[in-house]
């Protein structure tokens, strides 16, 4: 099958998402699949506003439609919601072909908090974009409820992954840090609400690797902590590995593959008891759940590590590739595939 996929996120961006689609695209080919990609790297680019760090395409439009064109894809796959998939979601429009989106970020959430633009405005602006697609996919449980109850309609669970052989139990990384180490990985910005780890009184040491918007920020008010930036991908299995616990501090999270990095490496997981936390844990002993993030930390540090990686061993890439194509959709049949909403008992 040829498969189109359109995003405004890939590399070099260092972002779930990013991880995501790089793995999905390997997948793919894996099975036989042909992927065109339509990524932003070939465009004039800005920053995206509230968030420099990140550069999005300027007026993508005539030459994704030519792509699109070009590629005569079986079927149509839109990551994302800006300039790239937006452009995208119009051609597909224009021509009558069928298409499939994915909800990764929530971005009203941010917008809130970055631009001060009300959170029902966000989600309604992307209920509509994603009003188009036959078929909307969600990573988690708890996601999906939460877009049901802003009126998205054709939503569909599409589990993520993370990659086993590359995250597993190594040789942790030698730090010469106190002990116990509270370890964070991921984006410095608004939604993963930093201050509530980084405020707690623990003792040893908070680590942080990561960059963002509020980097400057948050290394002045909290000299205290131990900040690494960005690393190379292929390390961050001994950083891992050597940590007591992963605290993770996100409330606005879609999945939050950081955790199932951590968790796949043998480190447990302390994280607040919403959507992505319970997704990713479930009820299994692999971490602890509690609003209370200072006792959840302390009572990660007695979680046996072995269970931490057996809770990751649900999430290998085989079945989440497999389940992405059983719903594209075709982007020129005359007959409707068969994709029926995800319901929820009341």
């Amino acid at each position: 099958m040829k498969i189109a996929l359109v995003t405004d996120a890939w590399l070099p961006q260092v972002n779930g998402v990013v991880t995501t689609l790089v793995e999905l695209v390997k997948g793919l080919q894996a099975l036989g699949h042909t992927v065109q990609l339509i990524e932003p790297s070939a465009y004039r680019r800005v920053p995206c506003p509230g968030y420099p760090g990140i550069e999005l395409a300027w007026r993508p439009g005539a030459q994704v439609a030519r792509c699109l064109d070009e590629a005569a894809p079986d079927a149509v796959h839109i990551a994302t919601e800006g300039p790239m998939g937006s452009a995208a979601r119009r051609h597909c429009l224009r021509r009558g072909w069928r298409f499939s989106t994915a909800f990764h970020t929530r971005f009203p959430e941010i917008l809130a908090r970055a631009l001060r633009i009300p959170e029902r405005w966000g989600y309604a602006w992307f209920r509509r974009f994603h009003a188009a697609s036959s078929s909307v996919m969600v990573p988690t449980e708890g996601m999906l409820r939460i877009l049901q109850g802003h009126g998205f309609g054709r939503l569909q669970r599409w589990d993520h992954g993370v990659d086993l052989s590359l995250f597993q139990p190594v040789p942790p990384a030698e730090l010469d840090l106190p002990r116990p180490l509270w370890l964070y990985v991921g984006r410095l910005s608004w939604e993963k609400n930093l201050p509530a780890f980084l405020e707690l009184d623990l003792p040893g040491t908070k680590l942080v690797y990561g960059e963002g918007p509020l980097a400057a920020e948050l290394q002045r008010r909290y000299p205290q902590v131990v900040w690494r930036g960005v690393v190379p991908r292929e390390t961050l299995p001994a950083l891992y590995a050597s940590a007591d616990a992963f605290v993770f501090p996100g409330r606005s999270e879609t999945f939050g593959l950081v955790m199932l990095e951590a968790l796949a490496c043998g480190t447990p997981v302390a994280a607040f008891p919403v959507p992505g936390p319970q997704d990713v844990l479930g009820d299994s002993p692999a971490g602890v759940l509690d609003e209370d993030l200072r006792a959840a930390a302390f009572a990660a540090l007695r979680v046996p590590r072995a269970h931490a990686r057996q809770r990751a061993l649900h999430f290998g890439w085989g079945s989440v590739t497999d389940r992405f194509v059983e719903l594209l959709v075709p982007a020129r049949d005359a007959v409707m595939p068969r994709h029926e909403a995800v319901t929820i008992p009341s």
